[in-house]
């Protein structure tokens, strides 16, 4: 089935169902967490029952359009901890003009 072909992390998507080694359902994802400089996959952000969960990216075995699989079985799972954002992002804001870059307005706060 084509749903079953690996795809890059870059394509996941959001709401994809997430489960472990043993096939217990984790949840969905609620985000990918990458290092664009270096274009590395960091991991994930899992919405499940708990809350929000970190996934680091080599517990991550397999990703493809239907499901990620973990390389965790449930048991370990369990003890994900809990996703707590990292430093505040910022993004280019193209708008500011000259006199907003010289202020230091030239980039916003990712909320």
């Amino acid at each position: 089935m084509d749903d079953d072909t690996a795809i890059s992390y870059k394509a996941l998507e959001r709401g994809t169902s997430v489960v472990t080694s043993d096939g217990t359902t984790l949840g969905t994802v609620e985000g990918v967490l990458d290092n664009v400089k270096e274009n590395i996959f960091d991991g994930l952000v899992v919405r499940s029952e708990r809350g929000a969960l970190f996934v680091d990216a080599p517990e991550v075995a397999r990703i493809t359009r239907r499901e990620v699989t973990l390389s965790i079985d449930a048991e370990e799972a369990s003890r994900l901890p809990d996703y707590e954002p990292g430093a505040p992002e910022y993004h280019a804001n193209p708008r500011a003009g000259r006199l907003g870059r010289f202020f230091g307005g030239s980039w916003k706060r990712r909320r």
